[in-house]
């Protein structure tokens, strides 16, 4: 099935998450050709020594937006693998952010490489992380 079907699917219930989503704490999410969102709560559980939402938190839900966003614009037979992403950290992320909303945008989708933005945002809209990935597409035969 082509990448928006495979989203769609997991989305609706239909397949599963990736075991690592269930670390996050995910709420929810959408899916559309070019655009991931994926929702989720920190908690207690997300914080670091420092009393703040650990970064992981934050990568993880950029990365998969991000990686998924690339998915999205693949026909059936092609499958993607992150080669890198930077995050930058703008606020920090604490249980009292509330429910966060990570978005992943593809910016450009070839036959080789896939390249995505994101940003993680606050029920106000406030800017707490943005990110970009590069991602390498190739058959899925080619595992």
């Amino acid at each position: 099935m082509s990448g928006i079907d495979f989203l769609r699917k997991m989305f609706a219930g239909e397949l599963p998450h990736a075991t690592m989503m269930q670390q996050v704490g995910l709420t929810g999410g959408s899916a559309e050709p070019g655009l991931v969102v994926f929702t989720a709560v920190p908690g207690p559980e997300h914080y670091n020594p420092i009393g703040s939402v650990h970064a992981g938190f934050t990568a993880t839900l950029l990365d998969s937006a991000m990686g998924c966003a690339v998915q999205s614009m693949l026909p059936q037979g092609r499958l993607y693998i992150t080669l890198e992403f930077k995050v930058t950290l703008i606020k920090a992320v604490t249980r009292d952010t509330g429910e966060v909303r990570a978005e992943g945008r593809a910016l450009n989708v070839g036959r080789r490489v896939g390249t995505a933005e994101g940003r993680l945002i606050d029920a106000g809209g406030r800017l707490l992380a943005h990110a970009t990935t590069t991602c390498l597409v190739f058959e899925a035969d080619a595992r």
